[in-house]
């Protein structure tokens, strides 16, 4: 049986604002099908025992610790800068604010 029809398939992309031809049409039907019948696949197993999770595994802190390391002169950061200005980057002006 069939989750979805051809007439289904035209209603949403005519909601959608889109043209399908019928061939697209046709392959879209079989493809959304498919789709709901996974979906009804999920929605069968027994999850009762599962409690809601926001993530598969026990993840605690998997961002490394925020360590000071070696870092760039200022010279240097600003050698291959197009433009620079009392020691900082020389940018154009955005809606014309002052510095």
């Amino acid at each position: 049986m069939s989750r979805i029809s051809r007439d289904d398939v035209v209603h949403v992309a005519r909601l959608a604002r889109l043209e399908l031809a019928d061939d697209q049409i046709d392959t879209f039907t079989g493809q959304l099908d498919a789709i709901l019948d996974h979906a009804a696949d999920v929605e069968a197993l027994d999850l009762a025992d599962v409690p809601p999770t926001s993530h598969p595994y026990p993840l605690v802190n998997v961002l490394r610790a925020d360590e000071v390391g070696p870092t760039l002169s200022n010279e240097a950061a600003l050698a291959a800068a197009p433009r620079a200005e009392d020691g900082r980057f020389r940018v154009p002006t955005i809606l014309g604010e002052a510095p």
